[in-house]
């Protein structure tokens, strides 16, 4: 086949990104939009980039030492990238490729000006936004010039900026080829970005126009404030007009020039409304051919509008499918289980047979929808009081959406949900012997499941596993389930009512509930400690885990002197505790079992960190302290009027508090052993399926749903695009940031705590866990490299039950999720760490040494000088 150097742009279309790159491909369809103007050009293909590349084998070796290089090296990314640009633009064309542009510019007139525009494979596409990565040239003329500029796109792609980007996002250098698009100039009156979506809310029915006099490039790079319209249904809902001092204009000659507005024009509107809504028509028309929300420029020249580019915008949280055209509310499941990231398609689907809810997928993350409990008044009043005690922000931002008045319909009442408004009646008491017969239910149950699935493979597992997960939902549902947890949570909501209201005395069931006995998670973390008394007398062991790199370091550690009693403690914490890992509830995460590395570092610190016995010592030290705060608390109740009865009511509720409260974190450790069970099984499978030449690797089921690996299984087949394209799409998901609250028009809805009661410039979050401590922040992201010092306060995203080994270490914790039951809080209470949850980007806002003051019993964070 004959290598083409330049097509037209009505030749392309989306089809043809390899060719003619994202940009170049976007233009080409948008060329073939009824009633979209766009202005003539072509495209110089990535065939002439690749033959101009191989005329420089030198940059293959530079391309090799940069794809080794760190990202973060930003001196040495410098310098590569200049030696490759360098390279690109000292090399000359060949005559037959120039005269093909030669031609191509004769036909669309030689002598005019145009704009030459970078094009790369890996831009404007529906996963990725490359904008501005790679360079633009306006009012370019002649073709000399002309051919200078498509060289410099050429090397464009090698902008520090571009090798960055690309570096981060995983992306070859060698994959993504540059085409370059080569277009008339249009002298716009002016010019601007229509957003079909709301890039700050989402909302996909409010379009943001922005606009400016002149050249667009005055907006682009920030030279001036644009004018700013909000459209929806086809009315401008906002506008801003701002004082546009400067524009961006042609000069005749070529080139572009900033020239001063003159200043009665200034604050006169770029468009007007009617120019605003017509522009907006055209934008929802682009955007139905593409089929995703668009980042649209345009120029207004005397005619009319001319489009200019079009990609997708990427930084919008997609919206679950609901299958009809009614207003739907969106609760974020992963703020409820303590992780936001992204979830693989495999974790998605298991998750969502084994819930006990229905769940909606977007953005790699579940979803419930709350529309018909917020929808009826009795039991609207509920929900909220449910929702506002775990999380105040959740609360406010569906109160906002209520507030609107008619984006939720009134249906008729369904019954109530959730506790009383005011909840704090004496709960009703449980008999504290169900705890010990729940878990010796789980118990039996994961036996049972571990017992029955060792003979099932094939499709005969698919089989199993659907039983065993009716079995899983089962054992969740068991109403005694409910009412241990529910004994607990209302015990501590009731505690912390009334002891306010007869005592004055905040959260008071903090240290109430240290120590609490069956708590199943705050045990995982002490038990690590009794680990690390194992190893420290050991010098030679505590110097090889100090060296540990892979996962099969326990088969060495026995040769060592210690190492054994050291591997067998290890293992024993395996044994019981091997399930678990961060984001614990997508199933396709590397278990500690199945990377016990990770709790190497965590073992140092407690080697370092803590004297022998200390597991048992601080057992005790929190049951004490709560036996003296009851001591105290009954006293002072006794003292007041009709002391006696209220005295005698919150004994009965302490005693509850510390029979159940343990026993809210025991479901999720069934969930997570009967996970691992489920995954081990399908691990297996996937190896057969390796072995037969199915699947390349084992972790390509990992980007299957459950019924899709199910059918591979059964027949033997598997579509390798559709596992890339899950891949791909993975890897975007992780850049979003899901919100607490959506609606189905897109819109995140974000809370606010509404307090004027705490500092200026404190950080306000949730208190979770009382007390008041200063010390240093630990920004840590990544549980495995964690290193703390005693006295630490850490500052995290979130806290699944798999943080609690970290927490015996520390000082203090601050987290941007969570709510009163999450995990992360119920285990700062038991180890008397004041907490404060919900910190809105806790992560960016402090900085990992810095000092800080957390106030656990108010809710605020100081950041201290």
């Amino acid at each position: 086949m004959i290598e083409q150097y330049v097509l037209d742009l009505q030749e392309v279309d989306e089809t043809r990104v390899a060719v003619v790159g994202g940009k170049g491909a976007h233009l080409g369809g948008l060329s073939r939009i009824e009633g979209v103007r766009v202005p003539r050009g072509f495209c110089v293909t990535t065939h002439a980039f690749r033959r101009i590349m191989a005329e420089a084998p030198s940059i293959d070796d530079r391309l090799d030492e940069l794809s080794r290089t760190n990202p973060d090296d930003r001196e040495a990314i410098r310098t590569l990238s200049a030696q490759i640009r360098r390279t690109v633009e000292e090399i000359a064309i060949p005559a037959d490729l120039a005269a093909e542009v030669t031609r191509a510019l004769g036909r669309l007139g030689e002598q005019a000006a145009y704009a030459v525009r970078s094009s790369a494979t890996a831009e404007d596409l529906p996963t990725a936004s490359f904008a501005g990565q790679q360079d633009t040239y306006l009012n370019v003329m002649g073709p000399t010039a002309i051919l200078q500029h498509v060289s410099r796109c050429w090397a464009s792609l090698f902008t520090e900026r571009a090798v960055t980007y690309r570096q981060r996002n995983g992306i070859d250098h060698r994959t993504v080829h540059m085409a370059v698009v080569v277009q008339r100039m249009v002298f716009p009156h002016a010019a601007g970005i229509l957003f079909t979506a709301d890039p700050v809310t989402g909302n996909r029915k409010v379009a943001t126009v922005d606009a400016g006099f002149g050249l667009g490039e005055a907006l682009v790079s920030g030279l001036v404030n644009p004018d700013v319209f909000k459209v929806q249904d086809g009315e401008v809902v906002t506008r801003t007009i701002a004082a546009k001092q400067r524009a961006v204009h042609a000069l005749p000659a070529g080139g572009t020039q900033e020239v001063a507005v003159d200043s009665q024009r200034q604050e006169q509107p770029a468009l007007t409304d009617a120019q605003v809504v017509e522009l907006v028509r055209l934008g929802r028309r682009i955007e139905a051919h593409f089929g995703h929300p668009q980042d649209i420029e345009w120029c207004l020249v005397d005619d009319g509008f001319q489009i200019v580019q079009s990609r997708p915008i990427t930084t919008l949280f997609p919206v679950p499918e609901s299958g009809d055209e009614e207003n739907h509310v969106y609760l974020s499941v992963g703020h409820q289980q303590m992780m936001t990231d992204p979830m693989k398609p495999l974790g998605i689907s298991v998750w969502q047979l084994t819930a006990m809810a229905p769940m909606h997928e977007a953005g790699g993350r579940l979803f419930v929808d709350a529309t018909r409990r917020l929808a009826s008044p009795a039991s609207r009043a509920g929900f909220l009081e449910l929702v506002g005690r775990g999380d105040p922000l959740i609360r406010d931002a569906l109160e906002t959406v209520l507030e609107r008045g008619d984006f939720v319909p009134s249906l008729p009442d369904s019954g109530p949900v959730g506790p009383p408004a005011g909840g704090a009646s004496l709960p009703t008491e449980a008999d504290p012997a169900i705890v010990g017969e729940l878990i010796e239910r789980s118990r039996a149950s994961i036996a049972a499941l571990e017992r029955d699935i060792r003979t099932r493979t094939g499709p005969a597992l698919f089989d199993f596993l659907l039983e065993a997960f009716e079995e899983h939902k089962r054992v969740l549902s068991d109403p005694l389930n409910m009412q241990a947890i529910m004994a607990g949570m209302e015990a501590t909501w009731w505690l912390n009512d009334k002891l306010e209201e007869w005592l004055g005395e905040k959260n008071a069931a903090d240290t109430l509930t240290l120590s609490a006995p069956d708590n199943v998670t705050s045990e995982m973390g002490l038990e690590l400690l009794d680990v690390a008394d194992v190893i420290r007398p050991h010098p030679e062991v505590v110097a090889f885990l100090q060296g540990v790199e892979d996962e099969d370091f326990l088969d060495d550690l026995g040769k060592l002197a210690g190492g054994a009693e050291a591997r067998d403690a290890i293992e024993a914490y395996l044994d019981r505790y091997g399930m678990r890992c961060v984001g614990e509830i997508d199933i396709t995460r590397p278990r500690w079992r199945e990377r016990p590395s990770t709790l190497v570092p965590v073992i140092l610190d407690n080697v370092r960190n803590f004297e022998p016995g200390a597991a048992e010592r601080r057992f005790e030290q929190g049951r004490h302290r709560a036996q003296q705060k009851e001591q105290d608390v009954l006293s002072r109740l006794r003292a007041l009027p009709d002391g006696d009865r209220k005295a005698d009511e919150t004994k009965r509720m302490i005693d509850q508090v510390r029979a159940f409260i343990g026993y809210r974190e025991y479901p999720k450790y069934g969930i997570i052993s009967r996970y691992f069970v489920y995954k081990r099984a399908l691990l297996a499978e996937a190896e057969r399926l390796v072995q037969a030449g199915v699947l390349p690797e084992q972790e390509d089921i990992f980007y299957l749903t459950f019924q899709e690996l199910h059918e591979v299984v059964r027949s033997h087949q598997v579509d390798d695009q559709l596992i890339q394209q899950r891949r791909d799409a993975f890897r975007s998901y992780q850049a979003l940031t899901p919100p607490r609250v959506l609606t189905s028009d897109g819109e995140a809805v974000t809370g606010a705590y509404r307090r004027d009661d705490v500092p200026a410039g404190a950080l306000i979050g949730l208190p979770v866990s009382a007390g008041t401590v200063e010390g240093r922040a630990r920004v840590i992201l990544d549980m495995a490299q964690a290193e703390l010092e005693a006295g630490d306060i850490l500052v995290t995203r979130f806290t699944d039950p798999s943080w609690s080994p970290l927490f015996v270490g520390i000082a203090g914790l601050v987290t941007e999720v969570g709510g009163l039951m999450t995990h992360g809080a119920v285990i700062a209470r038991e180890y008397g760490l004041p907490a404060v949850v919900g910190v809105e980007q806790a992560t960016r806002l402090i900085r990992d040494g810095q000092r800080i003051r957390v106030h656990g019993t108010d809710g605020y964070i100081e950041i201290l000088p």
